[in-house]
């Protein structure tokens, strides 16, 4: 008969060789919950390797594997010759046994709250699972053109840097640190700007920008204009702050800025959201005629500009047009940004550039929100930009991705000839594309899907005027491209004749 240890044992261990975590890993971890939940007390003898392997079917070297992985955590002793010995490790919790459980079913956790809680009715997630191998985004860099030797370089280099334990344990500023001087002086010389570090802070990310900014700015039912078809998380970050949202029409010259005077009275506004640079989706840039008459009527309506520039640096064709808050003497523009795009996502950066005042607010919401934040990484890029590496990987980049935007323009035009509708962008990693025909689009992804390629939602927009796609290309190389491109057609012939 197996010894009550034994039979506990079995009844609790279950492992999965498919798994990424390592076999004596997942036995360890369980029989350390079984410790934590005093279903092993201390002084207990454990099985020796041959018997508790025997048991488990699995090798004695795994079982040995087992036990010195929980020596060296302090759960057991091994003493030679005479066995494994359960410790009870200094500073644990109180065990709570949960007495109505069956002992297998320890690892079983409530999937609902037994009380009621405040749901977010406009954060509901896009995020979608698929099993095709090709996808179409909305436009995002190539981490495949990312210097992975590089990055490690500069990265553990980073590390080293004594500065930064002390940067750890400073519990004040008394100055700028380099980092921010770094990154004033990048968007000076970049985009126009006469800033100094009290007028941008760093985030993780542009949307991490845009709810600072958002909680600083919105009230409840305050008025937020955006243009229709317009970027659907800066929707939701705004309707989750109580902003009323409407939209203004966008044409070729981007948003229609004589119908914000013609349909709304002055003092009714809040704010208006603009990706002046290009339109988020459709790729189109705010002339600069409109620039400067959105100044105009945002001082005289007394309302913020919140203009995202979140692809400034893809400029394929000239130079891209400075920012508006470049030319903002009478404060009424946020800027919002991001840096390192040539660099892993874990390395990029977002930023937010306002006057003084609001900054200094914003700090406040960042302290909160992440306190810590990233000196290694922000250490890493003040060197990166003070020895000009940003500038050249992007410089670098950006060749590379022209000639992807150009072999999709001709891939669209060999494969749907007079189907479809483009503009070829001046820059950006995407290509609004119009469907002549009003399909369905759901049903397309769903076609697509079936031939191996994966059509997120967030890229579809359908209404009664408007059968797109934003098409992403910054991740596709040649023969991807051409792949995709041929099977999109495939799927749309289909969803077309049935």
């Amino acid at each position: 008969m197996n010894s009550p240890v034994n039979d506990l044992l079995k009844q609790l261990i279950h492992f999965e060789k498919s798994r990424s975590t390592a076999i004596y890993i997942q036995i360890a971890q369980q029989i350390i919950n079984a410790i934590q939940r005093g279903y092993l007390s201390k002084g207990t003898a454990l099985p020796g390797s041959r018997s508790l392997s025997s048991l488990l079917h699995v090798h004695r070297n795994t079982i040995v594997a087992v036990y010195d992985e929980l020596a060296s955590q302090g759960w057991v002793e091994i003493i030679p010759n005479k066995g494994t010995f359960i410790l009870e490790p200094e500073h644990t919790t109180a065990p709570i046994k949960a007495s109505t459980y069956h002992i297998d079913q320890v690892y079983e956790y409530s999937k609902t709250t037994g009380f009621p809680f405040q749901s977010a009715l406009h954060l509901a997630s896009t995020h979608q699972i698929t099993k095709a191998k090709y996808t179409i985004n909305e436009g995002t860099p190539d981490l495949r053109l990312h210097p992975v030797h590089q990055f490690s370089r500069w990265y553990s280099a980073a590390m080293k840097r004594k500065s930064l334990i002390s940067k750890w344990h400073q519990t004040y500023e008394s100055t700028y640190s380099i980092f921010e001087i770094q990154l004033c002086n990048y968007l000076n010389a970049t985009r126009g700007f006469h800033i100094k570090p009290e007028n941008v802070i760093s985030t993780r990310s542009t949307e991490m920008s845009l709810y600072i900014v958002s909680q600083l700015l919105i009230k409840q039912n305050d008025l937020v204009l955006v243009g229709h078809l317009s970027n659907y998380a800066s929707n939701m970050i705004f309707q989750e702050a109580g902003a009323t949202i409407k939209t203004i029409p966008v044409d070729h010259e981007g948003l229609d800025v004589d119908y914000i005077k013609t349909h709304f009275a002055r003092g009714s506004l809040r704010c208006v959201y603009v990706c002046a640079n290009r339109h988020y989706p459709t790729t189109q840039t705010l002339s600069a005629e409109r620039r400067l008459k959105l100044l105009e009527l945002a001082k005289d309506y007394q309302f913020a500009i919140i203009e995202d520039d979140f692809d400034y640096d893809f400029q394929f064709e000239g130079s891209a047009m400075l920012p508006m808050a470049s030319a903002d003497a009478n404060g009424m523009v946020i800027y919002l940004g991001k840096l390192g795009q040539s660099l892993f996502p874990s390395f990029q950066t977002g930023f937010v550039v306002a006057p003084e005042n609001l900054i200094l607010e914003a700090n406040n919401y960042l302290q909160l929100l992440d306190k810590q934040g990233d000196l290694i990484q922000e250490q890493m890029l003040s060197e990166l930009i003070s020895e000009g590496e940003i500038h050249r990987l992007m410089k670098k980049n950006v060749i590379i991705y022209k000639q992807r935007r150009n072999f999709l323009c001709q891939c669209l035009e060999k494969y749907f000839k007079g189907d479809i509708t483009f503009q070829v962008p001046t820059g950006g990693l995407a290509i609004w594309v119009q469907f002549d025909a009003k399909i369905s689009l759901v049903k397309l992804a769903e076609q697509a899907e079936k031939n191996d390629l994966f059509l997120p939602k967030t890229i579809l927009y359908q209404d009664r005027d408007t059968c797109a796609i934003r098409f992403g290309f910054g991740h596709l190389n040649e023969n991807d491209t051409d792949l995709v491109v041929k099977k999109l057609k495939e799927s749309y012939d289909a969803i077309l004749n049935s």
